[in-house]
């Protein structure tokens, strides 16, 4: 592999990326005004989150990435979702779309299983998805562009790693470690 290989793919990526910053942002967006209108009514979709092994909590598997618990929440789930989501954009909008379901619906049904009794809500476990599903991939899936964003990823949001771990008792690290987990599976299980 030459410079010029390394430069092209470093190339075409940025391209691919740049080419995809609407489907993030009009997430972001989205969100953001879902959380609004839910902390204007007095936190009125926190009934959305899940709640493990108890019925109720099932549809949180859904909508839980969706609801967060305050603006400071949200705020800091932004960044790295815009950023991962971008990331993956670059695989293409179909590609996109299944990584998302996988991610989950697998994250969200193991915080049901394993979680701690509490509501878990937020995109976090959604967002070490991502993370954990574009690192996986350069091992199950190898690739001068999927190594190049790996390394890229790594260096930037490579902190990431250390909510896997017990910090603070209102953060769901196990939304976190879940989350993780179902970027790694999907990873291996999808074949690009």
């Amino acid at each position: 592999m030459t410079l010029n290989d390394i430069a092209l793919a470093a190339t075409q990526t940025v391209a691919m990326i740049k080419a995809n910053l609407l489907f993030p942002s009009l997430v972001l967006a989205f969100l953001w005004c879902v959380n609004i209108i839910g902390w204007l009514c007095g936190g009125c979709f926190r009934v959305l989150g899940i709640y493990p092994r108890h019925l109720f909590g099932l549809p949180g598997i859904i909508f839980s990435p969706i609801v967060h618990a305050n603006a400071d929440h949200l705020f800091f789930n932004s960044l790295p979702l815009f950023i991962l989501m971008a990331f993956l954009m670059a695989l293409g909008i179909p590609h996109f779309l299944v990584i998302t379901v996988w991610i989950v619906l697998i994250s969200g049904s193991l915080l049901w299983l394993v979680g701690r009794k509490a509501i878990h809500l937020g995109a976090s476990g959604v967002i070490m998805g991502y993370w954990g599903y574009i690192l996986a991939r350069s091992w199950f899936h190898p690739s001068m562009s999927s190594i190049m964003v790996s390394l890229i990823i790594l260096y930037y949001l490579g902190g990431m790693f250390l909510s896997l771990f017990p910090s603070e008792e209102k953060v769901s690290w196990e939304g976190h470690c879940c989350g993780a987990i179902a970027g790694v599976i999907t990873a291996y299980g999808l074949p690009w």
